[in-house]
């Protein structure tokens, strides 16, 4: 294995091996003092004085009973779009209004659209993650990068591979810092573009299940105003498949010409012995790979022969394959749970992993019983966000929002920009992408439709500015792991060297994904299915 280009310390081992005195590796670079007025400080602070997300909704809650009850005897003045009518607050506080609660706290958590999608998706992905085909397949697909190209090889396939969700984190970074240090340069460097790459949720080239998760909260949103509004799970697909390109040259131009540059004075201090090695697929894993790959492609094409007449039950009645309302649309989630339930069962069999039907259902418990925490959060979510639309207080924000942003005359371009700046501001504080969404989208979804702003447009809005501050946050539950990766190389890594790294690359990657939401809009390039940009 190749080491980093020589430095100090690795001339001092030279000297050593030719009779010198011992090498003295230099001590890491130790974070600068904090100041305690510091605005990642305060970020730091203000976020561990949070209470839980899900205590978030429990809280949220309660303020709609309040404030329902207190404004429900208020005449505002506007006419509810969806009835003709004069726009009223429900107060959520009465005999009746608890008691319809009450009733409906069970049907409430098990109808919210993204429980039984994320389950679902869950259950796959396990199979997939456990067997080893998403390890295995990783490493072969880098196996073929050149050294000079490694850094964008590497942020592409963290990409691809974004449909394992977490499962891709964990291989690719510390894959990342074994393929970077066997190519010569910093570990550090590697793990931070697969963190990048991993979080960055606005690119994708493959659907995944958070992109009917957050259809889902969309959808409902945009039918506060618009009752038969639906919106397509692919409506920001288009965007996201030419982000992957973007997101691949935002990061390799960032972390090849300002993070390499400074962790050049960032010693790798690790122990060498310790350090990770490169693992190769033995010749088993690299046939039941190829096995794999052949039935996810078979499995393809019986979707594509079954969805191939006019007249297939999988098109909409007019014959559309890809319309909102096609079954194959509707059945996506289950689609891409056989996607990868079979080529992980065909690996996981043909490797060895897996030797009975045990291996397989004992892969989905594992992965199953890593939902607790998501099921506690959709459950105040849900009740939540039922109470919020009953009480008619996301209309009358959406209209008064509305009528506010028309006020301003503003360029929708601009309205669009403001957004992607709040979202990664609340994003610093509450890193959940789908938790988040559940309470925004309620509020600008349809305050933006009354401003002439379509809900995708609004959804992939979103997305940008959610994807842009998630590395820099310490509220991400992945960072502590990513300072883990880094600390096997560098010992005395911390919180402040990782955001210091991670800035550049987050800067760069909402100027290139800013950029690109004005190219589309612009030019008129479909951001996805269905999915015009101005409403109606």
């Amino acid at each position: 294995m190749s080491t980093l280009p020589p430095t100090d310390a690795t001339r001092a081992d030279a000297r050593h091996e030719a009779g010198g005195p011992a090498p003295v590796l230099p001590d890491p670079k130790p974070d600068p003092p904090r100041r305690s007025g510091g605005f990642l400080d305060w970020v730091e602070r203000t976020g561990n004085r949070l209470p839980d997300p899900a205590l978030h909704f429990l809280i949220a809650l309660v303020l709609v009973w309040v404030a329902s009850a207190a404004l429900s005897w208020v005449d505002f003045g506007l006419v509810d779009p969806r009835t003709g009518q004069p726009l009223r607050v429900i107060n959520q506080l009465t005999p009746q209004a608890l008691t319809r609660m009450l009733e409906g706290v069970v049907t409430t958590f098990t109808g919210f659209p993204p429980l039984g999608i994320v389950l679902v998706m869950a259950l796959g992905v396990g199979v997939a993650e456990q067997s080893g085909l998403v390890g295995a397949g990783l490493r072969r697909m880098l196996d073929v990068a050149p050294r000079r190209l490694l850094t964008p090889m590497l942020v592409f396939v963290t990409i691809l591979g974004s449909v394992g969700g977490d499962a891709t984190l964990l291989v690719m970074a510390p894959l990342g810092g074994v393929a970077f240090f066997a190519a010569g340069r910093h570990p550090v460097a590697g793990i931070l573009a697969a963190f990048a790459a991993n979080n960055f949720l606005v690119a994708g080239v493959a659907p995944t299940g958070l992109d009917m998760i957050m259809q889902g909260f969309t959808q409902k949103a945009a039918q506060v105003l618009d009752p038969s509004r639906t919106v397509n799970p692919l409506c920001n697909w288009g965007f996201a498949v030419t982000a992957s390109v973007t997101t691949t040259l935002a990061c390799w131009l960032a972390i090849d010409r300002i993070v390499e540059r400074r962790l050049s004075r960032i010693a790798v201090d690790g122990d060498e012995a310790d350090l990770p090695r490169v693992e190769e697929p033995s010749a088993r894993e690299r046939r039941a790979l190829v096995w794999a790959v052949v039935a996810a492609f078979a499995l393809v094409a019986v979707i594509a022969l079954a969805a191939a007449p006019h007249a297939s039950p999988l098109r909409a009645a007019d014959g559309g394959l890809l319309a909102s309302d096609a079954s194959l649309m509707k059945g996506l989630v289950p689609l891409l749970f056989l996607l990868a339930v079979v080529p992980g069962l065909v690996f996981g069999y043909r490797s060895g992993r897996f030797t009975s039907h045990k291996d397989v259902i004992g892969a989905m418990s594992r992965t199953m019983s890593q939902m607790g925490y998501f099921m506690v959060l959709v459950f105040f979510a849900a009740q939540f966000i039922r109470a919020f639309g009953e009480s008619n207080l996301g209309a009358l924000l959406a209209l008064k929002g509305g009528l506010a942003l028309k006020a301003l005359a503003l360029p929708p371009l601009v309205t669009l920009g403001g957004l992607i700046g709040l979202s990664s501001l609340i994003n610093l504080l509450v890193a959940s992408a789908s938790a988040k969404w559940a309470m925004l989208a309620s509020i600008f979804v349809p305050m933006l439709m009354t401003a002439g702003i379509s809900p995708e447009a609004t959804q992939l809005a979103y997305r940008i500015g959610d994807s842009a501050t998630n590395i820099l946050t310490p509220l991400n539950y992945q960072f502590p792991l990513v300072i883990a990766f880094c600390a096997r190389y560098v010992r005395g890594i911390g919180i402040g060297t990782l955001i210091s790294l991670c800035l550049p690359i987050a800067a760069a990657a909402t100027v290139a994904f800013g950029l690109q939401l004005a190219v589309f809009w612009l030019l008129g390039i479909p951001m996805g299915l269905e999915a015009p940009y101005l409403y109606p």
